[in-house]
């Protein structure tokens, strides 16, 4: 007896969250706007597939704080922001003062020049349920977990570790550059020209800046590095490419990932057409 109304109890309180998930969720769907912490959480543009095409606009309407400028003046210890460094301020392409991560990635000189980030090149939803695999599994569920993003599949683009082993140089970048000319077109003016195709990127203003600057290249091939390995970009064929394929690229794609590929136009090139900010 005491088993069935333990029974009946759990069952009356799953009743009760599944009626409330429902109504969240029609709420939700409405446009509502003013919505609470708890149901925002369920608000259809954190799930596929309303996520893949949402807006900053969108996203900011939340979120407008990720923008704010909110970069202490000075440390818990009494050192100002003004008087030191950030690690992100060592490379000669970053201008002006320390800056919030987001802003760094979304309105900084730097990034509106070369890149052409959206929320949702990083965040490709967040459904509250997954942040841990239930029931817990080995396999690779699809996300990283309590991650708000999955790495290995976002940062890890451009802040891994420079592979100078695989490229045939004698050491890293920072001890060959000056035997390379300090310029990182002397080999890749012809090796992987067909580079940067991708919608968050801008691949023109890439290529300029790049002729001035080896940062420009190196700060998102090493110079930026987050992690100890390096991310194994796709090898999209290019003009010249030997057929002969190095063992290390063997398991390489030959395309980036669809949702990041640029739009094909009517004369078969390709065009930038991701949302703009």
């Amino acid at each position: 007896m005491k088993t069935g109304n333990q029974f009946a109890r759990v069952a009356a309180i799953f009743l009760v969250w599944g009626s409330w998930t429902i109504s969240v969720a029609a709420e939700t769907t409405s446009g509502t706007t003013d919505l609470d912490y708890q149901r925002a959480r369920w608000h259809p543009l954190h799930f596929k597939p309303a996520i893949e095409t949402a807006t900053d606009q969108q996203c900011l309407e939340c979120h407008q704080e990720v923008l704010e400028k909110s970069v202490k003046q000075q440390s818990p210890a009494g050192v100002k922001s003004a008087n030191t460094l950030a690690w992100y301020q060592t490379l000669d392409t970053y201008e002006g003062e320390q800056e919030t991560f987001h802003r760094r990635h979304l309105v900084t000189p730097l990034a509106k020049q070369l890149m052409n980030l959206q929320c949702n090149t990083c965040h490709d939803g967040n459904d509250p349920r997954e942040e841990a695999p239930v029931p817990p599994t080995k396999e690779d569920a699809g996300f990283t977990l309590r991650k708000m993003v999955t790495t290995e599949k976002t940062c890890l683009k451009c802040h891994g570790k420079h592979p100078y082993e695989i490229m045939g140089l004698t050491g890293p970048w920072e001890e060959t550059r000056e035997s390379m000319g300090n310029s990182c077109l002397t080999c890749h003016v012809a090796i992987r020209t067909n580079r940067h195709q991708v919608n968050y990127l801008k691949a023109e203003e890439i290529e300029k800046a790049a002729e001035k600057n080896s940062d420009v290249c190196f700060g998102c091939h090493g110079g930026r590095q987050w992690y100890r390995i390096s991310y194994p970009y796709p090898r999209h064929p290019w003009p010249g490419q030997a057929a002969e394929v190095p063992d290390w690229a063997k398991d390489r794609p030959t395309e980036s990932e669809p949702r990041f590929q640029l739009k094909k136009t009517a004369d078969n090139s390709t065009a930038n057409t991701s949302t703009t900010k």
